[in-house]
């Protein structure tokens, strides 16, 4: 889905940049371009960082102690 049609930015690119960081409408801006024209896309960036916030992280890894004690 086209989430900034000034840029030609999708909603892929705006995930991502959530992901990586983005917490904001400035900092997906700032990361991918998208919400830096007209502004029409805000409240759909706002609702895409809002959903990838609440998600649960996807993968964790686990370590244990023995990983950093040497024998």
């Amino acid at each position: 889905m086209l989430v900034c049609h000034c840029k030609g930015i999708t909603e892929r690119v705006v995930r991502r940049a959530v992901r990586e960081g983005a917490l904001c409408v400035n900092g997906v801006g700032r990361a991918c371009g998208a919400g830096t024209g007209c502004g029409g896309c805000h409240a759909t960036i706002e609702a895409i960082v809002s959903a990838e916030c609440a998600s649960p992280m996807q993968e964790v890894e686990t370590i244990s102690l023995g990983d950093f004690v040497s024998a």
